[in-house]
């Protein structure tokens, strides 16, 4: 699909649900972050086939396999199907931008065209993401991470699937659940408390999701900070948020003095 086209149907449902999207993001429940989400995002048959554009068996994906998490992501989209480039391309566009920033009265906001932590994720049957503050920059420091957007394509995706979105309060001991739901779109702002997972996958079909990040030069708080992704374990998962402190200060500190990103490659600052 030509890329001018999505773009249009992209800007048209944004504007379209302006008035509800602005609502959910100006009263969160359950949660402090804020964030909205729109159903029946794109046509339904265009939806559709961006599933089945993914590979089913997630071939030539990075899979990550920790305690913290396991998935599937990948980000080499001139690679891939030419849909699934003009997907995740599209939340890249200027318009688009502008137009999520006038819903959440967010400003000077800007994409990543090296989709640093972006791009594609799919999800298997028990592949997890354990609650989690995102990194707080970008792959050279420069700019600070501000909005996840998370669009989810799996048909007919239910809450007994697993593989649902979360939102966390502060002490990430209750969440507030989002279905990852066929042709969903999901927004959410990123600080340093923003706590969020993806509870494990119990279906048998991929997940499929694709996911784009926004960023500022200048931080949520007006101050200077930085960390990078810090895990912590589910409530009942006591000896495992033990761990993940340390874990967190082991890898923040060795990152900020190596600058290395996402265990991938150095980090020119």
């Amino acid at each position: 699909m030509q890329l001018e086209l999505l773009k249009d149907l992209v800007i048209r449902k944004l504007s379209d649900e302006k008035d509800v999207a602005t609502q959910q993001w100006t009263t969160p429940t359950g949660t402090s972050t804020r964030c909205f989400y729109l159903d029946n995002f794109l046509p339904e048959e265009l939806a559709t086939s961006i599933y089945e554009a993914f590979p089913k068996d997630g071939r030539d994906f990075f899979k990550r396999r920790s305690f913290r998490e396991r998935k599937s992501t990948f980000t080499k989209l001139s690679q891939s199907a030419p849909l699934l480039n003009d997907i995740t391309q599209v939340f890249q566009e200027s318009e688009v931008i502008a137009a999520i920033s006038q819903i959440i009265d967010m400003q000077a906001l800007h994409a990543d065209p090296s989709l640093y932590a972006g791009g594609l994720s799919m999800m298997f049957n028990g592949d997890f993401l354990n609650p989690h503050i995102d990194n707080s920059h970008d792959g050279e420091r420069k700019h600070y991470r501000r909005l996840n957007l998370l669009y989810y394509v799996s048909p007919d995706w239910t809450l007994a699937e697993g593989g649902n979105f979360e939102l966390w309060d502060n002490k990430v001991k209750t969440p507030k659940t989002i279905i990852s739901k066929f042709n969903r779109l999901v927004v959410m702002e990123t600080h340093s408390k923003s706590w969020h997972s993806v509870s494990p996958v119990t279906g048998q079909g991929p997940r499929c999701c694709v996911s784009n990040y926004y960023f500022s030069d200048g931080s949520p708080s007006g101050l200077d900070y930085f960390h990078v992704t810090s895990f912590t374990g589910r409530p009942q998962q006591r000896a495992l948020r033990v761990l993940s402190v340390i874990d967190n200060l082991l890898r923040n500190t060795l990152s900020k003095t190596l600058k290395i990103g996402r265990g991938k490659k150095l980090i020119n600052k």
